[in-house]
């Protein structure tokens, strides 16, 4: 522990009230992005970040979360407490200024953290706004203190209930169902995720996350848990997300250090892959959308990369100039910084602006490279190689992807010939259907409404583009179409690789497979592209999945479509006896208005969105099922449902 953090300057009057919380319950989309699934974990994270913060400062190593059988959430950390005595300002014990007032906390004050995850956050009294009950317990000054709150008010005033060694904040909230409408069920999996995403961002913590709805006779709880920690932080980090990717350098080349006083981390190895995978971080928070802290790592890559390689008389042979881009084909990294007061920009504000951390981060990624090229010349070469075919395959690809854009400019007279478009001319009001096969694709056409709705038919599989070069991709015919249908383009001011969408032309465009083995896969081929190469469509709620029912069951003139076994199994109870059940292997067979009737007419049909929870998790997930390692693709398989999808 540093000599700053043992400075006993985290007390009552550490904690500043900034404005009150009378809207949270009113308007709780302003403080927490939404009400439906992604808002209700992200009640989980606002906790969390408060022990993250303890732990940043270093006063904790130890946070678990639990899910318990309610659906309530119980987090633990081994911190400080939250203070408990009396606010001079408000006239209350600290705890309740922290728990009922907005912006209120430690982190405001520099002298208690010097920097703070939970800063870009709104704060627990927001989690304890959207909760019909709250319990908070503080382990501080030998003592345990207690208060319960219902929707954000406090029940009685903070109490002494006992005695205790140890320090450390507890809280267990349940989540208001008056405002959490859509649902109260937490998912395990997208917890874990985002405390593994924490320990490897924080090493040396541990954090435990356990379920206590799930029974597992093999774990030390009885329930199902997980534990992460992390001795090499962001090093192990790359290490788990390129598991399946082959590795074509020795090491990980990594760094950790403060520059210009910000503290910076980075992690980097290169892979066979094609595609580039920059994962970046400020106080924690995955800022997407990049920022300063992004283009100084660009920065600092390249202009070392190229410096090097031009001294190494590598790159004397080639005909054309080395672009930024070819430096980081087949790249992963993770950039993390700690920034005092970050300042956010961007449609989501996950884009980080502060200017000064572009020349910190730069200046750290040129020392560390320059010292492991220098130490390790074999796999400097093997990079310098890897940016050669890189530069090579660019140009090449340069061709295909203009005849893409060329085609796709035409507007209407481009399109596709399989296209059947619509007659509305509003993007917004449109929708477009790629459906599985020419068979299907017809069926489609004729149960469709011509008015909002296009079909483009796909024929068979189309590439796997997680194992093919940028020209092969743009060559592709089914490909090219749906980039012409689209009227998407390639290149946007910002970035030359980015998708442009100022001319999409359709707001849904829902991906309609078989509902088998096949049609998952397609699926899956065609979200792997979407999220490699128009990964703006899905940030934009554009993406869908359109949810063919497997069964129709019929007795006389009575006829129920089932969606899962379980619904078959009810509905042929309900008819009580001597029903006929069709099992449809496929979207061929159904007629037309069976496919309008169950998976198009938007007053009955369930569309599920396509999102992107967790970016990193995303990365490793797409390259491990559509990537050349069997065994993980095949444990996966069996035991997790392939999308984290919303009903829509």
């Amino acid at each position: 522990m540093s000599e700053e953090a043992k400075k006993p300057n985290y007390s009552a009057d550490s904690i500043q009230a900034l404005e009150g919380m009378e809207h949270v319950r009113m308007r709780p989309s302003m403080y927490i992005g939404d009400v439906g699934v992604r808002g209700l974990h992200h009640l989980v994270y606002e906790v969390v970040d408060n022990s993250i913060d303890e732990a940043m400062g270093g006063h904790c190593d130890t946070i678990s979360v639990t899910i318990n059988e309610d659906n309530s959430i119980t987090t633990r950390d081994n911190g400080r407490g939250i203070p408990v005595g009396l606010h001079k300002k408000e006239g209350v014990s600290a705890l309740e200024v922290v728990m009922t007032k907005i912006g209120a906390g430690g982190k405001f004050d520099k002298d208690s953290y010097k920097v703070s995850g939970g800063l870009h956050g709104v704060g627990v009294s927001v989690v304890n706004a959207l909760s019909n009950h709250l319990k908070a317990t503080v382990h501080r000054e030998g003592k345990v203190w207690e208060q319960e709150y219902e929707r954000g008010k406090s029940l009685y005033p903070v109490k002494s209930v006992g005695k205790s060694n140890e320090t450390g904040t507890i809280v267990t909230f349940h989540p208001d169902e008056s405002i959490f409408t859509q649902t109260i069920e937490y998912s395990y999996e997208t917890l874990s995720n985002r405390m593994r995403e924490l320990s490897y961002l924080n090493k040396g913590v541990t954090i435990t996350i356990m379920d206590k709805r799930q029974k597992d006779k093999d774990s030390e709880s009885g329930y199902v848990q997980e534990s992460f920690y992390s001795d090499e932080g962001l090093k192990e980090f790359v290490r788990f997300l390129d598991g399946n990717r082959e590795q074509l350098i020795r090491n990980i080349i990594a760094m950790e250090g403060e520059k210009n006083g910000i503290p910076v981390e980075v992690a980097m190895v290169y892979n066979s892959s094609y595609t580039e995978n920059l994962h970046s971080y400020v106080n924690n928070i995955n800022t997407h959308e990049g920022g300063t802290h992004l283009s100084g790592f660009r920065r600092g890559l390249t202009s070392t990369l190229k410096k090097y390689a031009d001294a190494s008389g590598m790159l004397d042979k080639l005909k054309f100039e080395v672009q930024g881009d070819d430096f980081r084909e087949g790249l992963t990294a993770i950039i993390s910084v700690k920034v005092a007061e970050p300042q956010f920009e961007g449609q989501t504000k996950t884009k980080l602006g502060n200017r000064e951390v572009s020349s910190a981060v730069s200046q750290a990624v040129s020392e560390m490279l320059t010292n492991y090229l220098e130490e390790n010349p074999e796999d400097a070469k093997t990079i310098v190689e890897k940016v050669k075919l890189a530069a090579q395959a660019r140009h090449a690809a340069t061709k295909a992807r203009e005849m893409v854009q060329r085609k796709t400019v035409m507007s209407i007279g481009g399109l596709p010939g399989k296209l059947s478009d619509c007659s509305e001319q509003d993007p917004a009001l449109c929708e477009v259907f790629l459906v599985e096969g020419d068979s299907a694709g017809g069926t489609a056409k004729q149960g469709r409404d011509r008015n909002f709705q296009a079909i483009l038919p796909l024929r068979g599989k189309i590439l796997n583009v997680e194992k093919a070069m940028q020209h092969k991709v743009f060559e592709n015919e089914e490909i090219k179409n749906i980039y012409t249908a689209l009227g998407v383009t390639i290149g946007t001011e910002e970035d030359s690789k980015a998708l442009n969408l100022d001319k999409l032309r359709y707001h849904k465009v829902v991906i309609m497979c078989d509902a088998d083995v096949d049609g998952s896969h397609i699926e899956t081929l065609i979200l792997t592209f979407f999220f490699r190469y128009m990964r703006e469509l899905i940030e934009g709620g554009h993406v869908y999945i359109a949810t063919p029912p497997l069964y129709l069951v019929k007795k006389g003139s009575k006829k129920r479509y089932a969606w899962n076994d379980q619904e078959r199994d009810e509905i042929v109870e309900s008819f009580k006896g001597g029903a006929g059940i069709q099992r449809y292997k496929g979207l061929g067979e159904m007629n037309a208005e069976q496919l309008w009737d169950t998976t198009m007419n938007p007053q009955f049909r369930t569309l599920r969105q396509v999102t992107i929870e967790n970016a990193t998790e995303s990365d490793r997930i797409f390259s491990m099922l559509m990537g050349d390692e069997v065994p993980p693709r095949r444990e996966f398989i069996e035991k997790n449902a392939v999308y984290a999808n919303i009903d829509a």
